[in-house]
């Protein structure tokens, strides 16, 4: 099977040359060439039974590498930083100004939004994904229920993130943060820009909102699923032939089909390098009672006033996700079965270091019918 890596192992150098890159798109580069090989180092294994010997090498543990994000499951440029920023700060004030509405809820609400740059094709595509409980807090401290049909009216939401987006996005212009190159350089001149902004205003943007989640569980299944993807999996890719990758995609405008879409490398890597986010930029944000300020305090108490019981999960070891994923036992010698392989020696070289995480999670969703919601700028 054809790989991301395959793909920047033989041409991403070349590609390097050709075009000016960023640091971090440097960094990501080489990561996801050297991922899993000995450049990385590793260490050996051998079956106590049998003495069958398993090498293993180190990842990269880049969060824009899909073969680590499988696991897991950084600034292209300021211009990116800033819309991004803005698009989180718009989507957050959306939801929070509409929700304290006594039209809509009148409830401080909680939500966590996950930021995605691509579509299917890899074209870039930035939007915010965000998930919401069905209720919020009163300014008297008693729980409010969402009504059971929907949260907020679609085109209240759509027409709220417009005009709050464009406002804050003539502040960064006035401002002087935005800066324009090739094609769109002539946004520069003030009266262009002013122009854009007009026809901005009178397009209908899209707010898209989905059914409720059954139950905590499938918003645990949701966050798996979309807080740790990257611009594409390996499994999406079908080959590289003569310097042309093609992988499968789905054309949402034609019926969700899938199709397959075939690319220069070089214009493969292109779209690939576009989303790889500023260094730092955290990409999941949680808001209101979902914040980190407001875990021991109001969510505690939302949790008391809707009888959310605390659920304590074991969680998962390496092994037993790889298991999951791949369906490799890496416990067991793949010769014999024996189930005690012996780490003997270390190859060198590591990868960097990622800090260890507390081994039980507690899991603590109170729901009640709570909303998927998509904030899309085309």
């Amino acid at each position: 099977m054809v790989e991301v890596q395959d793909i920047f192992l033989k041409h991403g150098n070349t590609y390097r040359t050709n075009h000016k890159l960023t640091l971090v798109q440097h960094k990501a580069i080489s990561a996801i060439q050297k991922c899993r090989t000995s450049q990385l180092g590793g260490h050996k294994e051998v079956c106590d039974e049998c003495g069958h010997t398993r090498i293993s090498y180190n990842s990269c543990r880049n969060r824009h590498c899909p073969k680590c994000q499988a696991l897991a499951k950084e600034r292209w440029i300021e211009n990116q930083k800033a819309i991004y920023t803005l698009l989180f700060k718009t989507v957050a004030e959306t939801l929070t100004e509409l929700a304290s509405d006594k039209k809509y809820l009148g409830a401080k609400i909680g939500f966590t939004s996950v930021l995605h740059t691509w579509g299917q094709n890899l074209i870039h595509h930035p939007h915010v994904h965000s998930i919401v409980p069905g209720g919020g807090l009163s300014s008297i401290g008693k729980w409010v229920n969402s009504r059971k049909k929907f949260f907020i009216p679609v085109k209240v939401l759509s027409r709220k993130f417009r005009g709050k987006f464009l406002y804050h996005l003539k502040q960064l212009y006035n401002q002087n943060k935005l800066e324009f190159h090739g094609s769109q350089a002539y946004l520069a001149n003030n009266k262009d820009f002013e122009e854009l902004l007009s026809s901005l205003y009178n397009k209908e943007w899209v707010v898209y909102c989905k059914p409720p989640f059954k139950n905590a569980a499938c918003v645990v299944e949701y966050l798996g699923r979309y807080t740790h993807r990257v611009a594409i999996s390996n499994k999406r890719i079908v080959s590289l032939e003569k310097d042309r990758v093609t992988f499968k995609w789905r054309d949402y405008k034609d019926d969700s089909k899938q199709k397959l879409m075939t690319l220069s490398a070089d214009e493969f890597i292109r779209r690939f390098l576009i989303h790889i986010l500023p260094n730092g930029f955290m990409k999941i944000r949680h808001y209101g009672l979902l914040g980190n300020r407001n875990k021991t305090t109001k969510l505690k108490l939302c949790k008391q006033l809707t009888h959310t019981p605390l659920l304590t999960m074991e969680k998962s070891s390496i092994l037993q996700l790889i298991l999951k994923i791949t369906g490799m036992d890496l416990s067991k010698c793949p010769i014999c079965g024996s189930d005690k392989p012996k780490q003997f020696m270390s190859l060198g070289k590591s990868p960097p270091i990622a800090r260890e995480t507390v081994y039980v999670q507690k899991i603590a969703l109170f729901w009640g019918g709570g909303s998927y919601i998509y904030f899309c700028v085309i």
